[in-house]
């Protein structure tokens, strides 16, 4: 049944919309009932406030870490209306009832994502107001309880509608809400104390975030999915913002975070171009727009309809030679006011923005499921330089190998397993991507890279002087024959087979450089 609201509790850290919304109250006959500086920003804008102290009969204490947890406040929220004995206990111990809650909980997401000292972490970690939504939420049947001023346009329609009553469907929405904020809340506290004191792989793992947006569907139509955020998410998908088309889909979204973590691997101007989770170009040059040329030139029937990555803000002359072929979707750092007016003329093409760029070497967590549970792994953050090589072969690559086959093998951390990567003068030629066995991805790589020359109209496959990056080691010898037979002048790849010294041994007889990195990256 509707609940009419006569008493409210408002304590708030976020103040967006609150003066509305309380004067609307105040203007329904509404007690008001508030704490520190809400009532306080009540009172200034000539609104009527009792503080919770008077309501209670006791005095906020501890620096106000004591002010609501009280048995007039929770049993106010507690009380069952329709139960006799809960009535009685009320009036026997002059408890009058809450009937609407209004609290946004202290900033302690915001007070870690601006690092903090530990102390002022934990003093904005908030009791009060959790106990206070979880009391309201248990008893929504007759408290309406709010926790995000979105939703005081609901109530006040509802308020409106009802002679200042709320209906039962309301406050279940309502209940939800403040049981998903405060599970999301204790979920962050959670991993920051895990954070401190050293636990990367707790004993309860607890995963905080809110739903950005509901999606048309997932991989595929019969599939439901929905985009869920963490609190302060590094530069990428989920901090971007759209110039124009449809809402991004599951597999959108999917391609376009594969290929902004690709280019953000980069110092100089770069471009991914990515075809279900697997790059079918990658490039640096000189400029965004040299890049985007090179990497489209690897695979360009794949990239009909693939996702675009820049780590650089879109200039006008790279949107020009993008708006030439179907792009699905565009994300970089940013773009100017030509390259904007050029893709507005591409209705559906998806321009994202980010603000900048992610740092490669952060230490995120990986979460995959599987059934019945969850893999939890770190980011596979590794940087290989120059010095973390070891020459194995009598021929030692030069400098502009060993750039190319550094190149190759950052790509290889992007390419799902087993992946080859066949690259030259800082741009990727050929791909094997995803193959059960390295051989056959060794030779999609050559068949990939000789079609595309082909088609390019050019006298020789572009494998020929390339280098080649493999994301683990080598089994057999046959991968180097094919390397070999595909005029391959330098390999990396990590080492460690059984069969290393065959392995090496064929690379010496084919005149092939070879280093290792003692890293593999291993992408399923």
């Amino acid at each position: 049944m509707t609940r009419p609201i006569t008493r409210a509790l408002l304590s708030v850290s976020d103040k967006t919309g609150l003066l509305e919304f309380a004067q609307f109250l105040a203007k329904s006959g509404v007690e008001i009932l508030s704490t520190g500086g809400t009532a306080k920003a009540l009172r200034e804008a000539g609104v009527a406030v009792k503080d919770v102290s008077e309501h209670t009969g006791f005095p906020e204490i501890m620096d106000g870490r004591v002010k609501t947890l009280h048995p007039k406040i929770h049993g106010g929220l507690l009380g069952v209306r329709d139960n006799a004995e809960h009535r009685a206990a009320m009036e026997k111990n002059a408890i009058p009832p809450i009937d609407l809650v209004v609290v946004n909980l202290y900033p302690f997401e915001e007070t870690v994502a601006k690092g903090a000292e530990f102390d002022e972490c934990i003093e904005n970690i908030d009791i009060g107001g959790p106990s206070m939504l979880r009391s309201a939420a248990k008893n929504h049947a007759d408290v309406t309880v709010v926790v995000d001023p979105a939703d005081y346009a609901a109530v006040t329609e509802e308020m409106k509608a009802n002679k200042g009553a709320t209906t039962p469907a309301l406050r279940r929405r309502l209940a939800a809400r403040a049981f998903d904020r405060t599970a999301a809340y204790d979920g962050a506290i959670a991993q920051w104390f895990d954070a401190q004191t050293g636990r990367e792989f707790p004993s309860v793992l607890t995963i905080a975030a809110k739903r950005r947006q509901a999606l048309r569907y997932g991989e595929n139509p019969q599939q439901q999915a929905a985009f869920y955020v963490i609190p302060n998410p590094p530069p990428g998908i989920a901090t971007a913002t759209q110039l124009q088309g449809k809402e991004l889909s599951y597999n959108n979204i999917n391609d376009t975070d594969a290929a902004f973590e690709l280019v953000s691997e980069f110092e100089g101007p770069a471009c991914a171009i990515i075809k279900h989770a697997n790059p079918c170009g990658v490039a640096t040059g000189k400029t965004l727009a040299e890049a985007y040329r090179k990497a489209l030139a690897c695979d360009p029937v794949s990239a009909f309809g693939g996702v675009i990555a820049l780590n650089r803000p879109l200039d006008e002359e790279t949107a020009a030679e993008i708006a030439n072929i179907f792009t699905e979707v565009i994300i970089a750092p940013g773009a100017d006011a030509k390259a904007k007016e050029i893709i507005t003329q591409k209705k559906n093409l998806r321009l994202l923005m980010t603000g900048s760029m992610p740092d490669p070497a952060r230490a995120d967590r990986m979460i995959k499921m599987v059934s019945g549970g969850f893999l939890l792994q770190n980011r596979d953050n590794v940087r290989i330089e120059e010095s973390d090589l070891q020459a194995v072969t009598k021929k030692k690559p030069d400098a502009e190998q060993l750039r190319d086959l550094l190149f190759a093998f950052t790509v290889c951390k992007h390419v799902k397993s087993n992946a080859i990567i066949f690259a030259k003068d800082g741009a990727a030629v050929g791909i094997g991507a995803g193959q059960m066995s390295r051989i056959d991805s060794t030779r999609i790589a050559a068949w990939k890279a000789t079609e595309a020359a082909e088609n390019a109209g050019e006298k020789q496959s572009r494998t020929i002087g390339a280098v080649m990056a493999s994301d683990a080691f080598f089994p057999f010898a046959d991968n180097v024959e094919a390397a070999h037979a595909a005029g391959i002048s330098a390999i990396i790849q990590p080492g460690g087979s059984v069969r290393d010294a065959e392995v090496i041994a064929k690379a010496d007889e084919c005149g092939i450089a070879m280093v290792f990195t003692a890293r593999r990256h291993f992408r399923h």
